[in-house]
């Protein structure tokens, strides 16, 4: 008859397998736990003007400002695939300058964080290095990636060259959001209604855009600027004004 053989095996052997499971649960759910949106009070920056930031030459006859959500995917699509080109053949020429209000949708959880996160990086003179790097990293922070933005924008962060010590001080200040609001009060005032949308002149035009159709709305503006000199000054725009005008081609 054969007998059972008595068990060597720990009877907490499961026991402490379960609490093993139960921590590492825990510590996940630690390191990702939902954070407070963070978001813009009503009235904050009532008392400031819209501002934004700007790059290109004091002396552009035109000035192009760009409404824009961090976290809109359009707008990511014209940072990482048009901007670049328009950057290099309008901007860098002295052709306009350009000008990006903050312009987050409330529909857009994670926007205000990421808006929040540049501009302290406009602190240290890094916001175009942050502007690029929170564009090209959307889907590592954006409201469907996470409820805890801060985490990977503060990777961002850190990998454009940034003090990270000061940058994390100014983000969890949050002294950036009334400005962020002055911001997205003026397209609110200039029923900014999608982003991006682009204020050249007197016209909003929604929607991204290229190289040719930017290059073609300046230079509209531009003749409408000198036929305007030309009715306060009471000289007639000549043919070769006209002409010089118009923003060249550039291979």
């Amino acid at each position: 008859m054969s007998k059972v053989k008595p068990s060597n095996r720990s009877p907490f052997g499961p026991l402490l397998i379960g609490v093993a499971i139960i921590g590492l649960g825990a510590l996940g759910w630690v390191l990702s736990r939902p954070t407070k949106v963070i978001a813009l009070e009503p009235g904050a920056g009532a008392n400031l003007e819209a501002r934004g930031v700007v790059v290109g030459s004091r002396d552009a006859l035109v000035e192009v400002v760009e409404f824009a959500d961090f976290e809109c995917p359009g707008c990511g699509y014209f940072a990482t695939v048009e901007e670049p080109d328009i950057m290099a053949r309008l901007v860098a020429t002295g052709e306009i300058r350009f000008r990006y209000l903050d312009y987050p949708l409330d529909i857009h959880r994670n926007a205000v964080a990421a808006h929040n996160a540049a501009a302290c990086a406009n602190e240290q003179s890094k916001f175009w290095e942050m502007h690029d790097g929170i564009y090209r990293n959307q889907d590592r922070w954006n409201g469907q990636a996470t409820r805890n933005p801060k985490a990977p924008l503060k990777q961002i962060a850190k990998d454009v060259g940034l003090d990270v010590s000061a940058w994390e001080e100014c983000f969890d200040s949050g002294r950036m959001l009334p400005q962020i609001a002055a911001n997205r009060r003026e397209g609110e005032r200039l029923r900014v209604g999608s982003t991006p949308s682009f204020k050249i002149g007197d016209q909003i035009i929604p929607g991204s855009m290229s190289y040719d159709q930017m290059r073609g709305y300046v230079a509209a503006e531009k003749v409408r600027i000198m036929a305007n000199q030309s009715a306060e000054t009471g000289k007639s725009v000549s043919v070769d004004e006209a002409r010089k005008a118009q923003v060249p081609v550039k291979p």
